[in-house]
């Protein structure tokens, strides 16, 4: 079922059929929270705060068929007001261990990890903007496209501001060598 027609039935009153969307959403919702606050539970609290401000706003979303672009852009700004109002830049890549690195050696592994390190304080030292842009495009695997509907911007824009947190992460990993 498309996100139109479960918002038309949820606008019509049925309260049960928003768990789909809950249920489409909220896996999506949470990693970008987590990579936004590098918090568990804070990811956790501003994806339920964010259903609940979607629901008790269905009356607002324009379109219905872009309801997860109009739910995503409530989950970033939460994250944009969490993140000010704790006034400390802070971004996890999550630490994606897998099997392969089972075979790799305790020094290359320590290497890996500090400069797992150094790359997530230098994304966190990005202003806002920048990193939301990075984390969607290099963490997250998204399309310009896409990113441009999520943040409601233009593709060069998006584009410009992904080119400038390449630059500004490569500055600052070429300023510890």
């Amino acid at each position: 079922m498309e996100d139109r027609e479960i918002v038309t039935r949820v606008r019509a009153g049925d309260q049960d059929a928003y768990r789909l969307l809950v249920r489409r959403y909220q896996d999506m919702l949470f990693r970008h929270a987590l990579r936004m606050t590098s918090e568990h539970d804070v990811a956790a609290d501003l994806v339920q705060a964010s259903f609940v401000k979607a629901y008790t706003n269905l009356a607002h979303c324009r379109d219905p068929e872009r309801f997860g672009a109009w739910l995503y852009r409530i989950l970033a700004n939460a994250c944009k007001d969490h993140l000010k109002s704790r006034r400390r830049r802070d971004v996890s890549l999550e630490d994606q261990t897998n099997l392969a690195d089972a075979a790799v050696s305790p020094a290359a592994a320590l290497e890996r990890s500090e400069l797992r390190g150094v790359l997530n304080a230098a994304i966190a030292k990005l202003p806002e903007s920048l990193r939301e842009a990075f984390v969607l495009k290099h963490v997250e695997g998204r399309s310009y496209e896409e990113i441009a509907e999520l943040l409601d911007t233009s593709v060069p824009a998006l584009k410009m501001r992904v080119h400038r947190a390449r630059e500004a992460l490569k500055d600052a990993l070429e300023q510890l060598r």
